[in-house]
């Protein structure tokens, strides 16, 4: 019975020594999963407006000087918040640098500068990311040159609103039309 009794200790302490050995097996197991959750958080993909506001903008090798022409178109440039149609803005901001702008539409932003145009429309530009604005008299618009696209059209400051109310309760005289007979008095003799 003595042996019987000791056969059974030394069994249960073989089990519980097994049970030992297991369990702090398991508990490592588990501190890898936990630094792992961490990590996903880290590893969070950044949206489109956080990668765009932190790409840094890059002007035009300040060695490179804008002629007086474009100096002048630059003074004619309408800035501020444009309107657009289907609720879109374009935002157009004087740079520090004399003849340059921040030009911004949703996550997009350019550092333009003026072009000479022979239509007389005010054109800029960012030669770098390849996007082009135009400002006629009753409307803007603005392009991505690269993809072929309009970023936005029918954008309207104030004074082109106004302009283009104007065209519209006054329409411009059609030049290849022959002009009415102007009726003269004869000539007294």
């Amino acid at each position: 019975m003595k042996l019987l009794l000791v056969s059974i200790a030394i069994a249960s302490l073989s089990v519980a020594a097994q049970a030992q050995t297991t369990a702090p097996a398991a508990k490592p197991a588990a501190k890898p999963a936990a630094k792992a959750a961490p990590a996903k958080v880290a590893a969070k993909p950044q949206s489109k407006r956080d990668i765009e506001v932190s790409t840094p903008l890059e002007e035009n090798d300040p060695s490179d000087k804008l002629t007086p022409a474009e100096l002048a178109i630059a003074k004619t440039v309408y800035t501020g918040e444009i309107k657009c149609e289907l609720g879109a803005k374009v935002v157009i901001k004087p740079r520090m640098r004399e003849g340059y702008f921040l030009v911004t539409h949703g996550i997009n932003r350019f550092v333009m500068h003026p072009v000479e145009s022979r239509t007389g429309a005010i054109r800029l530009e960012d030669p770098q990311r390849g996007a082009l604005f135009l400002q006629i008299a009753n409307k803007s618009m603005l392009m991505n040159q690269k993809e072929g696209k309009r970023l936005a059209d029918e954008c309207m400051s104030p004074e082109q609103a106004k302009f283009a109310e104007d065209m519209k309760s006054r329409p411009a005289v059609n030049i290849l039309e022959a002009t009415p007979a102007v009726a003269t008095t004869p000539p007294a003799r």
